[in-house]
């Protein structure tokens, strides 16, 4: 399950792909047509903006805007921008490996062989799609 950080923001993203050339959104208007707390919106966005997906722009008429195409951004990036580790194990991580202390031996560990192949999947599915895929 994702979290509901992961998931606001592949609904702010959506939104803010939807209306790519109408200029900077406001946080307002996307909290409101997303029904996110504004505060919480803000959090996620600022994650985006330092990550380069989105720029900003201040003051009156200001708001948010995607940096990158809707199609140029895998949602793996934005899953671990937001979410971090794609594998639900940390032994399985590609990234974040770690060592489960109650394990003494991965190769005949039943769940860890389970849990690759849900990473795996996982990943699969979330490098082929596209924030642009979100778009409907």
């Amino acid at each position: 399950m994702i979290s509901r950080k992961t998931k606001y923001g592949f609904k702010a993203l959506a939104y803010l792909a939807k209306r790519t050339g109408k200029g900077p959104i406001a946080i307002a208007e996307i909290s409101d047509a997303e029904n996110i707390s504004r505060k919480f919106l803000e959090s996620i966005l600022l994650s985006l903006r330092k990550a380069g997906y989105l720029g900003s722009k201040k003051g009156k008429g200001g708001g948010y805007y995607l940096r990158k195409q809707a199609a140029d951004i895998p949602l793996t990036h934005v899953y671990r921008i937001l979410e971090g580790p794609i594998a639900m194990v940390p032994c399985v991580s590609l990234n974040f490996y770690e060592k489960c202390e109650d394990c003494k031996d991965e190769s005949s560990c039943g769940i860890h062989k389970v849990m690759i192949q849900v990473r795996d999947n996982t990943l699969k599915i979330l490098s082929n799609t596209t924030l642009a895929d979100l778009v409907i």
